[in-house]
């Protein structure tokens, strides 16, 4: 049975969607500090061995500047083989605004319209989660790059495997911008783990916290109750994202909310869990227990740890390889800040610029993507069946 095949079974018999309705995000929601974007310091020295692969510019279409004002957040603005050509929000003063962040002339009403301009070779799309594989399949239809914030669907298995559908059969490149991937700690382990100072993974840990008294609105309300499980990657990266591999089974556990968005007759999603805890089984054969949580305040954020048959990361590696590479995330160009999410932002633009411009494949491609995706997706559906050990879809290209 083929995994194209292996996955449609799959869907006629736990398949998810997401209902498209609510309110829309309100102004004062983006004044707010949200936890966790806190913006981290560039090192000065950062650009020092910087070396331009190519003297091409990318002209880039970029669209979203809603609660999370992601669309000028990852400095696609400053990077030197960047031209920003136009831009994009469904308001016109978002759209107004995100123009004037990156320093951009040219404005379109929509994204629909936005990729009618032949002009434009990639976009960026910083749009609302339920419009992700929407509109990532609208740019590379009509022969664009792509890259996406995280996830790459929302809830939907069926978006899932039509998304992977259409980036297999497109000579354009798909990349989400999964952050945890150039974090320090997991940049490093990613690092050891290809040098093979871990050998295979028999444990990992990844965990996503992000408390807020409220649930933070946004685009016709998203995010309000929405699945724990259903925003994964963050935490889940601290598997796929060191391995490249995936995970293939899960029995996840969901705990009760306390706030009043969070009971199931109060949110869209009929979604009772303020966090939920998977246990999945991974492609190496050893185990990850992944948590994301919305209920629990103090110390918050993205992180990891990781036990391999030959060493451990719990903050550093220790280990039976003594002689591993010194590691240290690649240098950014010049005028290009590190950013948010520990400094990951201006990584993932500089690599997905650089993938387009090396014509290779970007580091978080659709299979990753989709494996990081699509498993917290069944996770939920695992919580919701009390634990019920699930098969997940596997993605490979």
């Amino acid at each position: 049975m083929t995994d194209s095949t292996s996955r449609r079974s799959f869907l006629q018999t736990v398949g998810v969607g997401a209902a498209a309705v609510g309110l829309q995000g309100s102004a004062s929601a983006q004044n707010k500090k949200i936890q966790g974007f806190e913006e981290t310091p560039t090192d000065p020295s950062a650009s020092k061995d910087w070396k331009p692969v190519s003297d091409r510019k990318i002209r880039v279409g970029i669209v979203g500047y809603g609660v999370c004002r992601f669309g000028a957040a990852f400095g696609f603005q400053d990077h030197p083989n960047v031209e920003v050509a136009a831009v994009s929000d469904l308001f016109p003063d978002r759209c107004a605004n995100l123009a004037k962040e990156c320093r951009c002339q040219k404005t379109y009403p929509s994204l629909e319209e936005l990729v009618k301009d032949d002009t434009i070779d990639a976009v960026f799309c910083a749009t609302d989660a339920p419009s992700h594989a929407k509109h990532c399949i609208e740019v590379l239809k009509h022969g664009k790059h792509v890259a996406c914030a995280v996830p790459a669907v929302h809830g939907s298995l069926a978006d899932a495997e039509e998304l992977f559908e259409v980036v297999k059969s497109s000579d354009r490149k798909y990349m989400m911008f999964e952050t945890s991937y150039f974090r320090e700690d997991l940049y490093a382990m990613r690092q050891v783990y290809n040098a093979g100072g871990f050998g295979k993974l028999v444990y990992s840990e990844g965990e996503y916290y992000h408390y807020s008294v409220e649930q933070i609105d946004s685009y016709k309300g998203w995010r309000i109750g929405l699945p724990p499980q259903w925003y994964p990657t963050h935490s889940n990266a601290y598997y796929v994202g060191v391995t490249g591999g995936s995970f293939t089974d899960v029995s996840c556990m969901g705990i009760p909310s306390v706030k009043d968005l969070l009971q199931p007759t109060n949110n869209r999603y009929k979604n009772p869990f303020g966090t939920e805890i998977a246990l999945f089984r991974t492609s190496e054969g050893g185990m990850a227990r992944m948590g994301v949580s919305w209920d629990t305040p103090g110390d918050h954020g993205e992180k990891g740890r990781i036990r391999g048959q030959k060493g451990t990361y719990y903050g550093e590696y220790q280990g039976l390889e003594k002689e591993l590479p010194p590691i240290r995330r690649p240098p950014l160009p010049p005028g290009v800040n590190a950013g948010g999410h520990g400094g990951s932002h201006g990584q993932l633009t500089n690599e997905f610029v650089t993938a387009i411009l090396e014509e290779r494949k970007p580091l978080v491609d659709i299979a990753q993507s989709l494996n990081m995706t699509v498993a917290g997706v069944v996770a939920h559906q695992s919580a919701l069946k009390d634990g019920e050990l699930m098969k997940i879809p596997q993605y490979k290209i």
